[in-house]
């Protein structure tokens, strides 16, 4: 009796054990590298969701295309890896997930643990669609830029998708989703700032999908939360635009913390709206590292501070803000 009594004793103890006690990857903080350590695998063109596009802006005649981004995994076995993702600058009008200085970064933090995603998106050309309320606003709009203006709101679009989709997959290819981080340069910098500040709802919520069917084909089931944003010589345009439209909250003090880095004499997208930021977060009470490049034009990307490079003063403020375990 007594044994079958600690049978159904030790039966009962392990059936109270529910799922929620006992530990998951996504519950341990990961582990990464501080020097390059592993080969990396590289998955190119894999979509993450399709794209409309107009012949001219909001027209009926449209056709849909892939959106496609790169993943760069470190050759390990490892079950719980922090990600990276990463948007390529060019004006709204230009650039690839494949430029250079992306791909030095992916191997950089891909060799280190973090799964890289480099991701491409509609452009100026593609004609992505836009709420009437962006169009409206846009006449306040110089003429030459309007164009790029438009541009942004789908864009911004895209990257939240591709966010959805990392989320998405994240037990494909290993991912913590509690350590995200995203980040770029330039006009991938505004996106970048937007999409880690924004509410979820926001470039997503102001279309429907019967205007812009290729909306379900984006993960919108999925949520994501960003824990740490690179600014590489961007600003706040997209979300101030956003606020000024739909008169929305951009920023608070749960937003992430920001690391900022911008040349002095930026002639492309003034160095006022580094300082700008600088001003908010520390407003706010929110973690910021700030690096102005001094005399340093548009796109520094080879630039320097006390010896280290953008890519490990990036890799110590997501180290510090994540917590992360080096080894």
């Amino acid at each position: 009796m007594k044994k079958i009594s600690l049978f159904f004793f030790l039966l009962s103890l392990f059936a109270s054990c529910t799922t929620e006690n006992i530990p998951t990857p996504q519950d341990e903080i990961p582990s990464i590298q501080s020097m390059s350590t592993y080969d990396v695998l590289i998955e190119k063109d894999v979509v993450y969701g399709e794209g409309l596009s107009h012949e001219t802006t909001n027209s009926a005649n449209t056709s849909t295309f892939p959106l496609k981004l790169d993943i760069y995994l470190p050759d390990n076995e490892v079950k719980n890896r922090p990600a990276f993702l990463f948007i390529h600058g060019g004006g709204f009008i230009g650039g690839s997930k494949e430029q250079t200085q992306i791909i030095e970064w992916a191997n950089f933090y891909a060799s280190r643990g973090w799964v890289f995603v480099s991701i491409d998106y509609r452009l100026r050309d593609d004609n992505g669609t836009v709420p009437q309320e962006w169009l409206d606003y846009s006449s306040n709009v110089p003429s030459e830029q309007v164009a790029q203006f438009l541009a942004i709101y789908p864009a911004q679009r895209d990257a939240k998708a591709a966010l959805r989709w990392l989320v998405a997959n994240a037990d494909t290819y290993n991912i913590n989703t509690n350590y995200l981080t995203v980040g770029g340069g330039s006009a991938g910098a505004i996106t970048a700032i937007t999409a880690g500040i924004s509410e979820p709802e926001d470039f997503r919520d102001e279309i429907s999908s019967s205007q812009d069917p290729s909306l379900s084909s984006t993960n919108l089931d999925q949520s994501y939360e960003v824990k740490t944003i690179i600014d590489l010589w961007g600003s706040a345009v997209a979300l101030e635009s956003h606020e000024a439209i739909f008169g929305t909250q951009g920023f608070d003090r749960n937003d992430p913390p920001m690391m900022i880095v911008h040349g002095t004499e930026d002639p492309t997208v003034a160095f006022s709206g580094a300082e700008d930021l600088k001003a908010i977060y520390e407003s706010n009470g929110i973690p910021l590292a700030y690096y102005p490049i001094q005399g340093g034009g548009h796109g520094v990307w080879g630039a320097t501070v006390d010896s280290k490079t953008l890519e490990e003063l990036a890799f110590d403020f997501i180290v510090e803000q994540q917590d992360l375990t080096v080894e």
